[in-house]
């Protein structure tokens, strides 16, 4: 079973012990808009799952795999 967008975020997060205060510097993106994006009550644009996955060091595919449901 595929794993949600906001699910492969946290985890992919958590196993860099990267902190979202940390992300937030990283991308620039505010730590509440991150945790909306984790907690699944926002959607990432396009421009910012790259960012993500940038800062995180992953391709944006391992991101995007959850979203991929046909």
């Amino acid at each position: 079973m595929k794993k949600e967008l906001h699910e492969q975020l946290r985890q992919i997060r958590e196993e860099r012990n990267i902190s979202l205060e940390a992300l937030a510097l990283k991308t620039r993106i505010g730590t509440g808009k991150l945790e909306a994006y984790e907690s699944g009550s926002e959607t990432p644009s396009v421009q910012t799952i790259l960012k993500l996955s940038n800062a995180l060091e992953v391709p944006a595919s391992n991101l995007l795999d959850g979203l991929q449901e046909a």
